[in-house]
């Protein structure tokens, strides 16, 4: 699968774990596969980008969301949503080593660019 990107907004989190645990597991899967993935943190999702806090989810036998997250990071790239940030409070300082905060702007860029399939949960 050479120059695809895989785009992955998740707007789930502990209030909808299923479809939560399908977003992270799609993206460590297409990493694990060679795919380029960008995962972006939505909504409830967007709690995270914050140290520990995957390790407060739990799903019956679903992978552990912290392994999920470490898969994504080490071969792709994870993003906070900025309104989704300042509406938790959260800042750059606060989130996870190599995440990043940005805007509708960059995602629009993202998911515009050819070669690239976008996924919502």
């Amino acid at each position: 699968m050479p120059n695809k990107k895989l785009v992955i907004k998740v707007t789930a989190g502990a209030d909808a774990p299923e479809r939560c645990s399908q977003a992270f597991t799609v993206a460590a899967v297409a990493v694990a596969s060679g795919v380029e993935v960008s995962l972006w943190l939505t909504g409830e999702s967007s709690w995270f980008a914050l140290p520990g806090r995957a390790a407060e989810f739990t799903l019956p036998h679903a992978a552990p969301l912290p392994d999920l997250i470490a898969s994504v990071q080490a071969g792709g790239r994870i993003t906070l949503c900025t309104q989704c940030a300042t509406r938790r409070e959260i800042t750059e300082q606060d989130v996870l080593e190599g995440l990043r905060i940005a805007g509708a702007q960059v995602f629009v860029q993202e998911i515009m660019a050819d070669g690239v399939q976008a996924l919502v949960y």
